[in-house]
C-alpha cells in the first residue's frame, strides 16, 4: 500500500509564497509520476503539474512562471514550489502518484487547503 502526505498549506496573502511537500511511503517506485491537482469550491479537480522520474515537467497554463515541481527520488518525496500567489489559487493541493504504464497503481494523499487573501 501507498501512502502520500502532503504538507505546506496555509493562508497567505496575494502575491506572497508557499511550498507544498508530499512524501510517499510504502510500494512507491521512482518511475512513478508524481503531479500536484487542486479543487475550488464548486469546481472539479485540476492537474496543476506533473513531474516524471527523469524530471520531465508539465503545468497548466496558468501557474506557468509561477508554480515549480520537482522531487527528490532518494527521499520519495515531491515538491510544489508556488510564488506570485494569486485569490484564484485558492484550493485544497492533492499530491498524486501513478505508474506511467498501469492505469490501476494511482494513488491521492489526503490534501491541504491553500488560502490565498486578496
Amino acid at each position: 500500500q501507498v501512502q502520500l502526505v502532503e504538507s505546506g498549506g496555509g493562508l497567505v496573502q496575494s502575491g506572497e509564497s508557499l511550498r507544498l511537500s508530499c512524501a510517499a511511503s510504502g510500494s512507491i517506485r521512482s518511475i512513478y509520476v508524481m503531479g500536484w491537482y487542486r479543487q475550488a469550491p464548486g469546481k472539479q479537480r485540476e492537474l496543476v503539474a506533473t513531474i516524471t522520474s527523469g524530471g520531465i515537467t508539465n503545468y497548466i497554463d496558468s501557474v506557468k512562471g509561477r508554480f515549480t515541481i520537482s522531487r527528490d527520488n532518494a527521499k520519495n518525496t515531491v515538491y510544489l514550489q508556488m510564488n506570485s500567489l494569486k485569490s484564484e489559487d485558492t484550493a485544497v493541493y492533492y499530491c498524486n502518484s501513478r505508474h506511467p504504464v498501469v492505469a490501476k497503481y494511482e494513488y491521492w494523499g489526503q490534501g491541504t487547503q491553500v488560502t490565498v487573501s486578496s
